[in-house]
Order: C-alpha cells, then structure tokens, then sequence
C-alpha cells in the first residue's frame, strides 16, 4: 500500500471509519438517518458518541469542538475537552449523544445582521452528520450548523444544505418525468479551484498593509511582473514545492481530495485544485484547504495571502467554482453525451440553467460580491462584472437550431496533427474553452468564475441551486400536465432557448464592445458591491429563496445588512491603515530623502559649485513638490474618515466608504507610489514589489 492510500482519510471518521467502530445496526440506522434526512435518536447518538470519541483519543485528540461557518466568511471552534472529573481527584474521558448533536456558542458576537440583540446570548450548533467528522491540532472537530435561539441560519452551512434539498427535491420530480423512479436523492457536486499568493513570511511582516488587511495599499509596479508569461507552469522553487508536498498530505489526511498543484500567472502565485465532491462537502473542505495553506506556510517560513488582489499591476486569486448535479444511481444531469441534440434530459437541464442564469443574473452577481472582490472582477485576469454564459460552438448550434426549427448538423471530433511524427494525433474537442467567460460550460459542469480567492463557495452554490430548482419546478408543472409530453417539451424548449438566448455570449469578455453589446441586451453590468447588493433584497430575489425554504424574510435582510457593513468596515480599516502607514513612517522617509538631498546643495554651494541646474535640486524639487502633494491628499482622507462617522444607515456608509473614501485612498496610492520609485530604497521604509514578489527563492 502507497503511502497517500495509507494516509488519505487517516483523520477522519468516514464511512470506512464508521463500518468498523459502529456496531452493525447503529452504523446502518446511522446511513438510513442521513438518507432520509431524520432527526437522530438519543440513544444512537451516545453509541456514535462513544465511538468518535474511542477512535479520536486513539490518535491523540483531548478536544472536541463543533465546526461552524458564522457570517465572517471563516471557520468558528470552541474546544472542549474529553475529561470529567471524579472521585478522588481522578478523571474519565467521556463524550456524549447530547454532546455530538448539540453545541450552545454564544451568539451575541457573531455578525447578525439584527436577527439577535447584543445582550441575547444564546445559539445553537447542529451536528451535520452528512459531513465527515475529523481531527484537527488534536482536537474532534464536528461539521455543525449554527442558528439562533429562535431558530435563524446565523451560519453559511445551513442555507447551503437547504438549497441542495430544494434542488434535490424539483430535479427528482423532473426525472419522473423521463421515467426515472429508481432516482431517490439528485445532488450537487463541486470542485473548487483555489488560487494563492506564497511570500516570505520576513517580508509580510514588514509590510502593515498586508498584515491589517492582507493586501498592499502602496506599492509602485516592480520592473518584472508577469509580462512574460514565464511563471505559469513554470518550474516549481524548491522551497514552494516543498509546501505544496506538506500541504498535500495534511489535506489527505483529513480527507480532502487535493488533486492538481501548479504555479498561477503572476509572480509568487499558485493553485491548488480537488476532485469533485458533494457540495456542502467540498465547501467545509475548502474552508479547511485555505486554514491549511496558512498553517502549512507558516512551517516553511513564508505567509499564504489569499486576498483577490494583494498586489496591484499583477493578476489577483480567484476561485473557480465547477459545479455539476448527478443522481444517486451515478448519471451526470449535465453530461451531454455522445449526441447531445438527441439527449432531451440533457437539453432540458440546460434549458434550466440558462433560464435561472438570465432571470437571476444579479444574484449570480451578488453571491461574488466583495471588497476584495471589486479590485478583480472586470480586469484582464477575470471575468467581466457582467454574467454570460458560454457554451461553446457544438451546444450552441444546438440552441440555435431548437430555435429556429432546423436540423442539427452534427459537430464530428476532429484529428488534429502536431506536426512532429512522432507524437500522435490528437482528438480535437468540440469547442474551444473560453476564460473570459464567468459562466461557462466545460464538458458535463458549468465553471463559474467570478469568485474571490477567500471567498466560502457556499454562497454562490446556494444561489445557483435555489435558481436552478426553481426553474426546473416550473417546467415540472408545464410538461406534467400535457397530453403530448414529446410535444409539449419540444415546445418549451423552444421557448424557453428563445426567451434567454440574450445570456449566451461565446466571444471576447474582456473586449470594451462587450460592455455595449450587453446593456443592448439588457443584461446588467453591476461594477460594485454597492451596485450589486440591493438585488439582493428585491422582491423577486425575496419570493424565490422563501418559496424555496432556503431563507426566510429576516435572514435575507440580515444578510444584506451583514455584507454592507463588512464592506465599508473592511475599506474603513484600509483607510486607516493608509493614513497610518503615511504618517508613521513614510512623510518621514520623503524627509529624510529631502533633508539628504538638501546637504549635498548646501556642501556643493559652500565650495562653490554652482546647484542651480544640479541633478540634486531638480530630485529635491520633485520630492518637495511630491511629499506636499501626498500630504494634501492625506488631510483629505481623513476629513473623509471623519465626515463618514456622521452616517448611521449600513447603505450609505457602504456607498460614502466607496465613492469617497476609496477614490480617496486611490489619490493618496498614486502620489506615494510615484514617491517610491523617487526615494532610495535604503531610505524607503517598506519592502517593495520586487522584494516581495521575489522573496521565495
């Protein structure tokens, strides 16, 4: 045996883990719970109880905790551990039913969004047990979701889990439909890409931008980026290769099916992708995938950034989020097949998604939004703020010919031939991949890639699947009552493919005509958060998320109100940040280099030599004339810090923290960073681009 198939799952109370420790009858009462979605008995909990812990204890745990996703878009844990105390100052190490299945953390400091007061303390944890538990740092960390006292979602699991039942529960009735009444349970797979930036760890903490906010407020443009295309897929430095093996087996070890390592486009970034898992599984183990990109890091002496955009002039880190829906009996629902246009299941799955994609662009569009987010979407390294859909040349001569009522003329797979005899020839696949795309069809998954670096995947797959069941509900109560099913869904699928054939686009993204062409279809272009967010709360954003039981009224509201106040929060602590940084240490660095500049005048002017034309004073001048202006621009942006704590509505501290303070932190860059490449690094207080792109040999 391999030591990854000795290691792989090593941590982690799986199904295989379960087989063994459970007795017979728990562990099959167990599987039928989770498939069936029942509450779990008491008595079966203590025996489940009694098992994780045996097995938990065995590889050195002495906590437990339970593992929730609250609102600040990180994990949460409160350890516990094992020991109870008895007689004669001994103790025992017990772990209760009661225990696994309900945890009390106080909720008063978690973001709400005003669902719960201050002083009102209480909220609940949930054992989720369709979600692995496993061990972390010696502790049983244990999948949960976490809700109020009044029973709100005050996490991102439980949504999630709710929207992949709503999906489970309309692709189901559809498959009915098409015969199938052997598919008991349809569910959502994902595999997350995750891109990262690898410093080191000596340059991060020189740098109070990066450690206050996790990405560089100055920073003057380094005289080698990424222009010549020379890091992607490069060779892999020692060092990195050295903590992508670590980090490779720590994520086996607990589980996580980590698959695919490479270095990304910009200097000193990488990527790591996983196989495709089930959705509310692949969320918590990307969550434990960025936890353990730091942990791993710091052991080798340097800091993962996972910011969108911790360097400006390079390309920043997204996610890519592929999704896909498969039935229990093992088929793909958006696996074309050998002739898609004679696939009608297929078509209208697709049908769906296209339709959910066009009437709820800008919930797609929400579900990315983000401070960090802002800085990236719409540059030459992602896709545009604008979702389309690509599908590529042979599903989209399909859509065209339902439309038209024509034949479909079938793409055939060509051989392509390199050229060199001896390598073979090749098949050609039948469209090309587009990475301009947000929304783009890749063979049997749609790659939705507008996410940000750090972002939780839950949100985007919570929307996707609410929109997606919501549309397949309604074809579900067109086709089942007709009289002609062929007929009636040759009828819909026309009409549907007709009606949003405006969100397909296969071309440039990133061409400026795209932006034109869009707003004549009528497709939004939400350039910020602040833009997107409101649609968050309209109406018909409210309508499909309570018809579906994904959230109620006051959860969505919560939520919008959650993610104004982080956004403004977040460039607030930016701004201040920026104002310190300047103060502290920079006005000193601009006159230093002055003061410097000014002695050699005066020692050239005391032995005669004439400095009216002197190389000296022009560098003076323009340091004078820049620190002035920097300094003009400081005082600006604090009025403007100050002027923003006269506001009180999250909304308009959002759009005052966006139109006003961050226009004014981009002044202040653009001075302070013409001042850098003035100023000798040796009197420069911060380490520059180049030495930190560059610090991991």
């Amino acid at each position: 045996m391999s030591k990854v198939t000795e290691i792989f799952g090593s941590k982690v109370f799986n199904d295989e883990t379960m087989k063994e420790r459970l007795p017979k009858d728990a562990y099959k009462a167990l599987k039928k719970t989770v498939e069936e979605g029942r509450p779990l008995d008491r008595d079966l909990a203590n025996v489940i109880a009694h098992a994780m812990k045996e097995w938990a204890i065995e590889l050195g745990a002495t906590h437990f905790t339970h593992w929730f996703q609250p609102m600040t878009g990180v994990t949460a844990e409160k350890h516990d551990s094992f020991i109870q105390p008895e007689d004669g100052g001994r103790i025992i190490m017990t772990f209760s039913g009661k225990e696994l299945i309900k945890g009390e953390p106080d909720a008063s400091s978690f973001p709400s969004g005003g669902l719960r007061a201050t002083f009102e303390a209480r909220g609940y944890t949930a054992w989720d047990p369709t979600s692995y538990v496993f061990i972390k740092d010696d502790t049983l960390c244990i999948p949960t979701a976490f809700c109020s006292y009044s029973g709100e979602a005050l996490d991102k699991k439980t949504p999630l889990l709710r929207s992949m039942e709503a999906l489970d529960k309309s692709a189901v009735r559809v498959l009915k439909l098409f015969g199938h009444d052997d598919v008991k349970r349809v569910i959502t797979t994902v595999g997350p890409e995750q891109e990262y930036f690898l410093i080191d760890s000596e340059m991060f903490n020189k740098r109070p931008d990066l450690i206050y906010t996790g990405r560089t407020l100055f920073g003057a443009k380094p005289p080698k980026g990424q222009e010549l295309d020379d890091h992607y897929f490069g060779t892999i430095k020692p060092r990195v290769s050295a903590f992508m093996k670590e980090l490779d087996e720590e994520l086996w070890k607990l589980g996580v099916l980590a698959k695919t390592k490479h270095n990304e486009v910009a200097p000193a970034q990488h990527e790591l992708a996983p196989v495709f898992s089930t959705t509310n599984i692949a969320t918590d183990h990307n969550q434990l995938t960025m936890e353990m990109m730091k942990v791993v890091a710091g052991r080798h002496g340097m800091t993962c950034l996972l910011h969108e955009k911790p360097f400006a002039g390079v390309n920043g880190s997204g996610k890519h989020n592929n999704w896909s829906i498969s039935t229990d009996t093992g088929v793909n629902l958006l696996e074309p097949g050998a002739t898609p246009s004679q696939n009608p299941q297929f078509l209208l799955f697709l049908t769906a998604v296209i339709k959910a994609v066009d009437e709820y662009q800008e919930l797609l569009r929400v579900s990315v939004a983000s401070a960090g987010n802002d800085h990236r979407l719409g540059a030459n390294e992602a896709p545009p703020a604008i979702i389309s859909m690509f599908l590529g040349d042979e599903l989209e001569a399909i859509v065209e010919s339902i439309i038209d009522g024509t034949d479909y003329e079938d793409i055939k797979k060509k051989k392509m031939s390199i050229g060199a005899a001896v390598i073979p020839s090749i098949s050609q696949d039948t469209t090309d991949r587009n990475r301009t795309s947000p929304f783009a069809f890749t063979g049997n998954k749609f790659e939705f890639r507008s996410l940000g670096s750090s972002a939780s995947i839950s949100g985007p797959n919570v929307i996707l699947n609410t929109i997606v069941a919501e549309e397949l509900d309604q074809f579900s109560e067109e086709l089942e009552g007709a009289a002609d099913f062929d007929a009636a869904l040759a009828e819909l699928l026309k009409r549907e493919l007709t009606a949003h054939k405006r969100i397909i686009f296969n071309g440039n993204g990133y061409a400026p005509e795209w932006v034109a062409e869009a707003e004549k279809r009528g497709l939004k272009n939400l350039k910020s958060t602040v833009d997107a967010l409101p649609a968050f709360i309209e109406q018909k954003s409210i309508d499909v998320f309570t018809k579906h039981n994904v959230f109620t009224e006051q959860e969505i509201l919560s939520r919008y109100d959650i993610q104004l106040e982080n956004y403004y929060k977040v460039i607030d602590i930016e701004a201040l940040t920026m104002d310190a940084m300047v103060k502290k240490n920079i006005m000193a660095a601009a006159n230093d280099y002055q003061y410097s500049l000014a002695e050699t005048l005066n020692a050239k002017a005391a032995t005669g030599i004439s400095v009216d034309s002197s190389v000296e004073k022009k560098r003076l001048q323009q340091a004078s004339d820049l620190t002035v202006k920097m300094d003009a621009r400081l005082e600006r942006l604090e009025a403007d810090i100050e002027k923003a704590k006269e506001l009180s509505d999250t909304y308009d501290l959002a759009k005052f923290h966006h139109d006003v303070i961050f226009a004014d932190m981009n002044d202040l860059r653009e001075v302070v960073d013409e001042l850098e490449t003035v100023v000798p690094s040796d009197i420069w207080p911060y380490p520059n681009y180049a030495e930190i792109l560059y610090s991991v040999k």
